[in-house]
């Protein structure tokens, strides 16, 4: 009997979905998925009030004119590179499809964000784990990033702030990254979609240190906490949006037009309004309560410097019966590695809940440990 093809198996249900049902199904505290838990701004919501039914037809599939604008003008970049796609996830997609095939290689760093796997070996291409250090803080291997660099690598594929563990590239970081791409003549594929959710410098931007070889990804999802919107971009190398927004046509063909016009008036809004120095503040005390929550039940923390995660070291629980007995969804470390073994006791904290929500996190967690160090 016919039968799907292999690759199907690349595809199940990603541990985000399932521990975010498994989350509503037991009525659990949903610190696991990253997803807000408030609207967006009224700004973007009256802005798409406005755009449906006056711009409601077929786009580009390269984007509407007017987003594209918005997008350049607010990253200082020329529209004419400048992709809008269905979300970040299209656009890591749209890259992996023009970039890279069968035979080739793609450098990433574990942990790594679980699209990132599946992607490229759907494009044909075989990922290449570099472990980031674990010691006070998360670190870049740079020696090892290069020892991972061969004949058949294609390209680097990088994030910062970076999801899961929250850590930025220093700026010393990122210029010997560059200067390993150039070396061996390699794409770079920079996950920004973070880009506005920092806690102290803001990050570096790697096109701007290599223009000629660096794909940078984004999102209006991340930055406007409107994370189903699906609003995504890429800002490519001069001359090469049309074949990128080329290939992502046999995808989506375009992104959906109300929300492309509404998310080119929120750009410019944003800005204008201090939108995101008011999300830094407010995710900055949300980041501080569940840090400082988690160190009161004794436990080590990674205090990020981007996004909205945060990693600590719980003891030898399981992620599925802490959610069950103790009602608290979390990401299992190990759901970002596949190359090599995670640190022991590693989980992933999402705090873009409201404050009450982690409170009573924090509350559940702690009955579920002296419930767990007794037993």
């Amino acid at each position: 009997m016919a039968s799907l093809h292999p690759r199907t198996q690349l595809s199940k249900e990603s541990v985000f979905s399932h521990m975010s049902r498994l989350a509503a199904q037991h009525g659990a505290i949903n610190l696991g998925q990253g997803f807000p838990s408030n609207p967006p701004p009224n700004f973007l919501l009256e802005a798409a009030r406005r755009a449906i039914g006056t711009v409601d037809q077929y786009t580009p599939p390269i984007g509407l004119p007017r987003l594209r604008e918005a997008i350049a003008e607010d990253l200082a970049v020329v529209p004419e590179n400048v992709v809008v796609t269905a979300g970040g996830t299209e656009a890591l997609h749209a890259l992996a499809e023009s970039l890279y095939g069968p035979g080739d290689e793609v450098v990433m760093f574990e942990p790594y964000f679980d699209v990132y796997i599946p992607q490229t070996r759907i494009a044909g291409a075989e990922p290449v784990l570099v472990p980031m250090r674990l010691t006070d803080r998360w670190e870049v291997d740079l020696p090892a990033l290069e020892r991972a660099i061969g004949v058949r690598t294609q390209a680097l594929l990088l994030t910062s702030p970076y999801n899961p563990t929250g850590s930025v590239f220093s700026h010393a970081e990122a210029e010997q990254i560059v200067a390993l791409a150039r070396k061996h003549d390699l794409w770079i594929i920079s996950d920004e979609v973070y880009d506005e959710l920092y806690f102290n410098q803001p990050p570096i931007k790697l096109r701007e240190l290599a223009p000629e070889r660096v794909f940078t990804v984004g999102s209006a999802g991340k930055r406007l906490e409107a994370t189903g919107w699906r609003i995504g971009w890429i800002v490519t190398p001069p001359g090469l949006a049309p074949e990128v927004a080329g290939m992502r046509q046999w995808s989506s063909f375009c992104s959906a037009a109300p929300l492309q016009a509404a998310v080119a008036e929120a750009l410019p809004a944003a800005r204008k309004e201090g939108f995101y120095q008011h999300l830094r503040e407010s995710y900055g005390q949300r980041k501080d309560l569940l840090e400082q929550g988690l160190k009161s039940l004794g436990l080590k923390t990674f205090s990020p410097a981007g996004t909205y995660f945060l990693t600590a070291i719980l003891p030898d629980l399981e992620a599925e019966t802490l959610l069950r007995d103790g009602q608290v969804a979390v990401i299992p470390g190990s759901a970002f590695y596949i190359h090599n073994p995670a640190p022991r006791g590693l989980f992933r904290f999402a705090f873009c809940k409201p404050a009450s929500e982690i409170e009573r996190a924090i509350e559940l967690l702690q009955t579920y440990l002296e419930r767990w160090r007794l037993s």
